[in-house]
């Protein structure tokens, strides 16, 4: 890419760390996207969206059909990066690189619209809304745009690997996502008479300890699961015992057996233990993302496409935080890649940063990995 190019992706990069939206709610994200793209002659198909966008390049040559998703929200996360582009907005941040990750896949739409004419078939990309909130991919899905689509690639930067370095495996990349809330009922009474009531901080107490032996006795040590309890409430004074508890947590996994197991597991735990303590308990299932899981072949194409690209290719980091990139696979082949973005605080954290310097390079790979694809697929290399 040229040097105006570049210095384009940078100005953009900036606008949007300086403007970042929650999800659904980016609207000037989108109307930003939009007119970048509409000067660059980009077509943005019609679609009925209230937030995000989808671009299509229409190669010259009869072909399939591939697709490119960059996401677009922000989280609320107060910025401390110190970069001289932080947020103007309150309380708002891009504190997981979606801006890079926008920035990104529109610099690969213009260079993929000038290339259009050596295409070997059709690109879509994707620019997602709510990410964050597990639900934009479902309504990318809904919209029925990718119904034509052979195969589809996501980026994600990871902190702590350097500029140039892309990290893509098959086989499982983030976990499936699950919530769960618990409701104890028992009977409340003064702290001074507990024999008058059944004690639902008791049983809270007592469940919290059971719902750690779901992985660690259930499941195979060779499964990575995690069972985490992050809200406990109940009580609003020093001396009487409430009449009931809430509890929440969330569940992460990569196997789907597993997920099944441990949703039954935590179930069963929690009605036989509290109807033990006398307490009567109504248990939630929230049930989110399933696991990413990258496609086999075009795992590959992507990791020979960095390497031919002169960046460095390495495994995926297996990660147990969720992804909606993964109602995408479960409808069509897919891969999720980590980009090495340079030495930063962790994702969501105030102080995270993107290394500009991951922009050209990322969206050049991009367009290379739509070219390859199309043109593996005219080869009839990968079965579709």
């Amino acid at each position: 890419m040229a040097a105006h190019t570049e210095n384009s992706l940078r100005e953009y990069f900036e606008w949007f760390h300086r403007n970042p939206e929650l999800s659904f709610e980016e609207y000037q994200t989108t109307e930003k996207i939009k007119e970048i793209l509409e000067a660059a002659g980009v077509e943005i198909l019609p679609l009925p969206l209230r937030t995000g966008l989808v671009a299509v390049i229409r190669g010259k040559r009869t072909g399939k059909t591939v697709a490119l998703r960059g996401d677009i929200d922000a989280l609320p996360i107060g910025e401390e990066s110190g970069v001289p582009y932080s947020s103007e907005r309150e309380g708002r941040m891009h504190a997981c690189g979606h801006d890079f990750h926008t920035t990104a896949a529109l610099g690969a739409a213009i260079a993929l619209h000038k290339r259009r004419e050596e295409l070997e078939g059709t690109v879509k990309v994707v620019f997602q809304p709510g990410e964050e909130s597990s639900r934009g991919a479902l309504l990318i899905t809904e919209s029925g745009v990718l119904k034509d689509v052979s195969v589809m690639f996501g980026i994600h930067g990871v902190v702590n690997v350097p500029v140039g370095t892309v990290a893509v495996s098959a086989g499982p990349v983030t976990a499936a996502v699950d919530r769960f809330q618990i409701v104890l009922q028992g009977k409340g009474s003064h702290g001074a008479e507990p024999q008058k009531g059944s004690d639902s901080i008791v049983a809270a107490a007592q469940l919290v300890t059971a719902l750690q032996t779901v992985v660690s006795r259930n499941l195979s040590p060779l499964s990575p699961a995690v069972v985490s309890v992050t809200r406990i409430q109940g009580g609003n004074t020093w001396n009487v015992l409430p009449a009931s508890v809430e509890l929440e947590g969330t569940v992460r996994t990569l196997a789907q057996e597993d997920r099944k197991r441990i949703a039954q597991r935590m179930q069963d735990l929690t009605q036989n233990l509290c109807s033990a303590f006398d307490v009567a308990a109504d248990f939630q299932w929230i049930e989110g993302p399933p696991s990413a899981q990258n496609d086999f072949g075009w795992s590959k194409l992507a990791g020979q496409v960095a390497l031919r690209q002169g960046l460095s290719a390495i495994p995926s980091q297996l990660y147990m935080g969720g992804e909606d990139f993964a109602y995408y696979q479960a409808l069509l082949p897919s891969v999720y890649i980590q980009i090495g973005i340079g030495d930063s605080a962790p994702l969501h954290h105030p102080a995270f940063r993107v290394d500009p310097g991951v922009l050209e390079p990322t969206a050049k790979y991009l367009v290379a990995l739509a070219e390859s694809a199309l043109l593996r697929i005219k080869n009839s290399k990968i079965t579709e």
